[in-house]
């Protein structure tokens, strides 16, 4: 016999067993209830009731005995289970779908006749499959005093935003997708509370965001909250949102005006598709400033913007752009090391030193096929900036352009250079600046762009970056702008080398001559006979300055085959350590 006790204080509210009833394990025998709430008593195992000792309304204070049971086989009996109605659940499956796609055919019709995507199949697109848990899809805009529910639940789905995590190539990212076919992409009281909590768990746990930045600013319509606001000012998104550590990638498609492109330009790295235009103001903010009427796509069109330096990277459409902002999470992951000709570099430098030639063509055959991944073509032509990967490790790089200005760096190269410096800081990546420049340029007009300050943006982006560094020169490496290629100066980097075609000097070479040898070469009165001294100058200060000779009196660490730069370098990088992500910011200029 096993007679079954109270184990606390109640009320017995139901009885389910009499004696001489054959019971199957977990069998219901009695209900006792406390503060309202209700507890089975269940058969632990299969037998046949002798005694009931309780009745309905009995007090318990605990050990009291309850019911005796007599273990023993019991034959099975036809039993019709019964399915508890839970409307709970058909509620919540029925809510569930009204934030699909699906449930809105007529706005993603419009949508794909744009040849663009929903911001839910750019979500499923960005992350691995069943990864994504998202945040807050059951809101909906905070209109619910002016606007029916069931409207607001079918036409305001997850309040113009969908935030959520999950992982991205293996690597936990967040994400936050404005969805434009909701109110035009603009910001409610809760599409911002949803953004705030997103960007909290993302700081917390260290998450890059990927932010699909598409719509308006500030929605002037959410009543429920119209009467606590004056003007929205202390929103906090914005501030929250820039000072996240990051990596934060920005992709914007189709109309991106106002606070949506305000999130969009504090971005580490900003991708947008040729059909998307980016504005601090849309088409009614103009017009209500009573700066005219215009159409949305008058403002901030991609190719303009390419040459503003705004856009980082030029996508086709948004698959493009998810493509590429997967590929940029992917850079601090391992990857396998793919074989590269080496050979091939001892012949991308023209023999004649006056030859100018494709940097580009340095870079596809130095680091790994198909790893180069520039940013920012369209902006500073004087300076090529991108990520790669040699011999399998990302790398940040940074050359010079010898087809723009023979390789001089103007202000908007000097910007281009140092913003990328902070970037690749902020990231955590190795850098490799590929020299060849004559220097900075110079001239009345230069000077009239604030040449002085862009450029010496350069030379504080290295002083102040934290990660590993190499430098190569390749051909010219003179005066300043060749120091501030290196850092701020060839004693910066980890490991600064030369390839035997590289020449260098305190500025270029004819320039040097004209100034110091001037009064030598105007007392020569025959012109051909001072031209011929002028090139022996010439040719005897760049003997003085070509590699093997400025190596030999330490002026920087080596002459390197260009063949061996890659296995170089990586040794290099190899010894210099880890780079950690530092805690200073890009810039978004």
């Amino acid at each position: 016999m096993r007679t079954l006790v109270a184990e606390s204080a109640a009320m017995v509210a139901e009885v389910h067993a009499s004696a001489g009833d054959e019971v199957r394990a977990g069998t219901v025998l009695l209900v006792t209830e406390l503060m309202k709430m209700r507890h089975e008593l269940r058969a632990p195992e299969s037998g046949v009731i002798r005694e009931v000792h309780v009745s309905v309304g009995t007090e318990l204070r605990g050990g009291e005995p309850l019911v005796t049971l007599e273990p023993a086989e019991v034959a099975a009996t036809e039993t019709t289970e019964q399915t508890e109605v839970r409307s709970e659940f058909d509620a919540f499956v029925a809510r569930m779908a009204l934030l699909q796609d699906a449930a809105r055919p007529e706005a993603i019709a419009r949508r794909h006749g744009k040849r663009m995507r929903s911001a839910r199949e750019n979500i499923s697109d960005l992350f691995d499959a069943d990864t994504f848990v998202e945040y807050g899809a059951l809101a909906v805009a905070a209109q619910r005093s002016r606007r029916d529910a069931e409207a607001l639940e079918r036409q305001t789905p997850a309040d113009g935003i969908i935030c959520g995590t999950g992982t991205v190539g293996g690597r936990p990212v967040a994400a936050m997708a404005v969805d434009y076919t909701v109110l035009a992409g603009t910001q409610g009281h809760f599409h911002h509370k949803k953004m705030d909590r997103l960007i909290d768990v993302a700081g917390r746990d260290g998450l890059p965001i990927v932010l699909f930045a598409e719509g308006g600013g500030g929605r002037p319509n959410d009543y429920d909250v119209a009467h606590l606001v004056a003007a929205g000012l202390n929103i906090t998104s914005f501030r929250h949102f820039a000072a996240h550590r990051g990596p934060k990638i920005g992709i914007a498609a189709g109309y991106c005006f106002a606070g949506n492109a305000a999130l969009f330009g504090v971005c580490d790295v900003r991708i947008a598709t040729n059909d998307s235009w980016i504005g601090m103001g849309g088409p009614a903010m103009i017009e209500g400033g009573g700066l005219g009427v215009v159409k949305p796509t008058e403002i901030g069109p991609s190719e303009v913007q390419m040459k503003t330096g705004l856009i980082d990277l030029l996508a086709e459409d948004e698959a493009d752009a998810v493509a590429a902002a997967k590929k940029l999470l992917a850079l601090r992951q391992p990857s396998a090391a793919e074989d590269n000709d080496p050979h091939a570099l001892r012949h991308v430098i023209p023999a004649d030193r006056t030859r100018a030639y494709y940097m580009r063509d340095v870079i596809g055959a130095l680091t790994d096929p198909g790893s180069f991944f520039e940013l920012r073509r369209g902006f500073g032509t004087g300076m090529i900036t991108g990520f790669a990967r040699i011999e399998g490790r990302a790398v940040g790089l940074l050359a010079n352009n010898p087809l723009h200005l023979g390789g001089a760096i103007d202000a908007p190269a000097a910007d281009k250079g140092a913003r990328f410096l902070q970037l690749c800081d902020a990231w955590g990546l190795p850098v490799l600046t590929l020299c060849d420049t004559p220097g900075f340029m110079v001239g009345p007009e230069v000077e009239a762009t604030g040449q002085v300050a862009h450029v010496s943006r350069l030379f504080l982006a290295g002083a102040h970056f934290g990660q590993p560094m190499a430098t190569v020169i390749l051909r010219k490496g003179y005066g300043l702008g060749a120091m501030a290629m290196a850092g701020g100066g060839f004693d910066r980097p980890n490991f600064c080398a030369a390839w035997p075609t590289g020449e260098i000097g305190a500025m270029g070479l004819e320039g040097a001559v004209r100034l110091g040898y001037r009064d030598h070469l105007a007392a020569i009165d025959d012109a051909d006979a001072r031209n011929t001294e002028f090139r022996r100058l010439v040719d005897e200060m760049a003997e003085r300055g070509k590699a093997l000779n400025a190596a030999s009196v330490l002026e920087f660490d080596a002459v390197i085959d260009p063949a061996e730069t890659r296995a170089i370098l990586t040794r290099v990088f190899n010894s210099a350590g880890e780079a950690r992500p530092s805690e200073r910011y890009p810039d978004a200029w």
